[in-house]
């Protein structure tokens, strides 16, 4: 009932954190260090303002796009979420699936904790796999190939995870205990699990603390507490996306673009899309929010490749300021990631309607037919720098 009564995104961020244990709650809302750069994302938005034509007849819209080939029906994807059957029992496969009732692509991530098959034949719609190289290489080739097995449609590669950001919350609430299964070092932290007891009990009915079934080492699914060392020890390079395009014959998208010069080298090493991210606000702070980032990367690219953007999307309106400024599309997490905490299917549906209707309204409101419409021109905004492009020469 709390998720079929949320009027926005908020809503259900209020709905997750009543019934999350703090620790799952804060990993999904938290961001890393001071938090400047996840405050950063949403304020970005709110620098720009919104430039209506009326008297305009817009009886309906059309929210369709194609990225990298797939055909959506609302012009966003959901992004991908690791370790999200903490947040609800077999989550990936309740989220792939109402995105595909919904007409759009998931995102897998590496750190699922179930089968991409599994989450490939949940859904209806597209899927794409996104890919950190933990294991190494021989490890990542073998992920790859399920996913090319199994129908995944792009492979979204993650470039900001030299390390992983220093999310404070989360050394707050004692996730590295939490994850060694010693119960001395678990002692003062696991008040917050018995606080929650439905939630406690659905958890260890689908299994409780998961291994990742899609991160196959010699000596079986890569546990919870070596992610981190793992990412360190195999971070993505520029070199990595040539042998990454051998093994993988579909579209890529670079995930984790900041800057005109990454963006003009992943197209240049052969990506067919980037996504403006900082992560949202997990890893580097204090740097730029990606909304202000996304005219520079758009100029960097002069329609080479498409470009998308993650960060701070809340409202549907948000969804349009960035395809005012060229993105193609949008990627969606902690919004569904909400719903998905609140209620699991019912709340990424609704999370997905918000959007959805928000979209419907806003188009009407400016006086567009189509998102294919939007364009600079609808925004006053002052604080973005259309026509920014950084000075360094393109590395070939």
């Amino acid at each position: 009932m709390r998720v079929a009564r949320a009027v926005n995104i908020e809503d259900l961020r209020r709905a997750a954190r009543r019934r999350l244990p703090r620790a799952v709650f804060d990993y999904i809302d938290g961001g890393a260090e001071a938090e400047f750069t996840l405050r950063e994302n949403r304020r970005a938005f709110e620098t720009v303002t919104l430039r209506p034509r009326c008297a305009v007849a817009t009886a309906t819209c059309n929210l369709q796009t194609t990225v990298v080939g797939t055909k959506l029906a609302l012009p966003f994807v959901l992004a991908p979420i690791g370790s999200s059957r903490l947040f609800y029992p077999r989550a990936e496969e309740v989220a792939a699936q109402a995105a595909g009732e919904a007409g759009i692509a998931y995102t897998l991530s590496t750190f699922s904790g179930c089968l991409l098959e599994d989450v490939q034949r949940a859904s209806s719609g597209p899927v794409w796999y996104q890919l950190y190289l933990a294991g190494g290489r021989e490890c990542a080739t073998a992920s790859i190939e399920r996913a090319r097995k199994a129908g995944y449609t792009a492979l979204v590669v993650t470039i900001d995870t030299a390390v992983a950001g220093m999310r404070e919350r989360d050394v707050r609430n004692g996730i590295a205990e939490l994850v060694t299964r010693d119960p001395l070092r678990m002692a003062p932290y696991v008040w917050q699990f018995l606080a929650r007891p439905r939630w406690l009990a659905a958890f260890f009915r689908d299994g409780g603390l998961m291994t990742f079934p899609n991160v196959v080492l010699p000596s079986g699914p890569m546990l919870y507490a070596d992610v981190g060392k793992s990412l360190e020890q195999s971070m993505v390079t520029w070199q990595d996306l040539r042998w990454i395009r051998d093994v993988w014959d579909g579209p890529i998208v670079v995930k984790g673009i900041h800057t005109a010069d990454d963006a003009r080298r992943a197209a240049a090493e052969g990506a067919d899309a980037v996504v403006v991210s900082n992560h949202g606000g997990r890893q580097l702070d204090g740097v730029r929010g990606s909304f202000q980032v996304l005219p520079e990367v758009v100029a960097a690219v002069n329609g080479q490749i498409e470009v998308l953007m993650d960060g701070g999307i809340r409202r549907g309106s948000d969804i349009v300021k960035a395809l005012c400024l060229g993105a193609r599309a949008v990627l969606v997490g902690r919004a569904y990631a909400y719903g998905l905490g609140a209620g699991g299917a019912a709340g990424v549906t609704r999370a997905i309607d918000i959007l959805r209707a928000d979209l419907v309204r806003t188009l009407k409101l400016l006086g567009c037919e189509s998102v294919s419409d939007l364009n600079p021109s609808c925004l006053d905004a002052p604080a973005v720098q259309t026509t920014r492009v950084e000075s360094a020469t393109t590395i070939a």
